[in-house]
């Protein structure tokens, strides 16, 4: 590749002093970056004047698109009025408007329930920001633990999470979705949580010899029944000690697009409120259209006592997240001021007004454009797209909720096996892709397509092309020999 002279310069720049997120560092300085420069719509450009797709909505967070006139327009209205002030004390315009959108918002998941039938739940009436997911999900711990403590309950400090759940990289939400790949230095930082084991159809043990196992319905069923089980007597083990059970509803994103079963979220959620157990719902990835709904809980008709937004709560613009949380919640915290209830937890950028503006005119985009409805046509796309996928010998499952898509490689479909991890296929074939104009990311060995819920349908088109013709023209016998 020819690099201009900024790009060169850029490149060394970048190399002696910037460290990147998830990415081997010793390699990647060995590599020539790709520096994104600017964007158009569903492309972003590098400093060499190359397109490409953006075909993980900048790491799951956009939502329609880059540079949309609407949300750039609320914006620099904002910048005319005060970038930032903070909440401590004060309050700000865009802070209680979008507070109150949200809760209204919320309010589809006790519509969802109304429409199955189901009595409905205490509304989630109450928003505190933070600036990331990981905060947010941070602050849904510390919300329960401390509803708990302040409710004469202070033996209940237990939060019990899922296997391969993903939560964030603060030392709290490590310890909710602790990873040996990602946190073994870690460990000792963490306190201890209970995990439940999560429904992964895929890696399951009845799943050892079935090609693409989560289209497998008896499959699905089975592998959700026996998890709902073990979650029981897990629950009826630490009944005394649990603070609240936590979640990434439908989807857990960074265990490699692990979808699960029908009716397993509101298998937990019954469970849940069975016990008075407060559920919380990590909506950060899945929320905001990507499942094909506003929130992902509203598919099977739960509503969780906490909710954790971020990513695409402010359309991928500014750094902006919200928990939600029952009156029930928040009024454990309300007190004499000698009785120290207070939640002593904020953020200097808490309720940014910048990123409070973006996200108003993003709930105005989805309202306006149906935007959950053409993610809901995306996902059908995609899905037909990738039958074609099926018989390809190195595809050992594909798992799809909504745009979210996790397609496996393997060495081998029967018995399955994978590649050696040093060979690094699924880096490669997004490498490939990314030669025809296709920014995507593996995890793993797992290529990982989570298009924006408002991309275009010629630019989707275009992007399942590349991906298709990608892995059936790639060469995976040489890569892993």
């Amino acid at each position: 590749m020819t690099s201009d002279p900024k790009t060169t310069r850029l490149a060394a720049l970048d190399h002696a002093h910037a460290w990147h997120p998830f990415t081997p560092m010793r390699q990647w300085r060995e590599t020539e970056p790709v520096i994104i420069d600017s964007a158009e719509g569903d492309e972003l450009i590098d400093t060499n004047g190359n397109r490409y797709i953006d075909g993980v909505s900048s790491l799951w967070c956009n939502m329609h698109g880059h540079r949309v006139p609407e949300i750039d327009q609320a914006v620099r209205d904002q910048l005319d009025r005060v970038a930032h002030s903070t909440m401590l004390g004060l309050a700000s315009t865009p802070s209680i408007e979008l507070a109150a959108r949200l809760v209204r918002a919320a309010k589809s998941l006790n519509n969802a329930r109304q429409q199955r039938d189901l009595p409905p739940r205490a509304p989630l009436n109450k928003v505190f920001y933070s600036d990331a997911g990981a905060t947010a999900t941070e602050l849904a711990i510390k919300m329960a633990v401390g509803y708990q403590h302040h409710s004469g309950r202070p033996q209940r400090k237990a939060i019990i999470a899922f296997s391969g759940a993903y939560h964030g990289d603060t030392v709290g939400a490590m310890s909710v979705g602790y990873s040996e790949t990602f946190h073994r230095p870690f460990e000792s930082l963490t306190f201890r949580t209970v995990f439940a084991p999560a429904p992964d159809v895929t890696n399951a043990p009845e799943a050892r010899e079935t090609d693409w196992p989560w289209h497998d319905k008896s499959l699905r069923k089975t592998v959700r029944d026996r998890c709902l089980k073990q979650l029981d007597a897990v629950l009826d083990e630490h009944a005394d000690s649990i603070a609240a059970v936590m979640i990434e509803p439908l989807v857990q994103g960074a265990a490699g697009i692990v979808t699960h079963p029908e009716g397993f979220l509101a298998g937990v959620a019954q469970r849940c409120e069975t016990r008075h157990i407060p559920l919380i719902a990590d909506e950060v990835a899945v929320g905001f259209c990507r499942t094909g709904t506003l929130f992902a809980c509203e598919q099977e008709g739960v509503v969780p006592d906490i909710l954790c937004l971020a990513k695409g709560i402010s359309a991928g613009y500014l750094p902006l997240a919200a928990t939600l949380c029952t009156d029930e919640i928040e009024q454990a915290f309300c007190g004499e001021i000698w009785e120290h209830k207070t939640l002593y937890h904020g953020h200097t950028y808490t309720g940014n007004p910048l990123g409070c503006a973006a996200a108003l005119a993003n709930l105005d985009l989805i309202e306006k454009r149906d935007t959950c409805a053409n993610a809901r046509r995306h996902a059908e796309t995609m899905a037909t797209a990738l039958d074609d996928l099926r018989e390809h010998p190195n595809v050992g499952d594909v798992r799809q909720r909504g745009v979210m898509v996790g397609i496996d490689l393997v060495a081998s479909r029967r018995p399955r096996t994978a590649f050696d991890h040093r060979a690094r296929i699924g880096h490669a074939v997004c490498t490939a892709a990314r030669a025809k104009g296709l920014i995507i990311r593996p995890l793993g060995d797992t290529v990982i397509l989570n298009p924006m819920p408002g991309m275009k349908a010629d630019t989707l088109k275009k992007m399942m092309k590349i991906v298709i013709e990608t892995i059936r023209g790639f060469d995976f016998a040489a890569l892993a020999s």
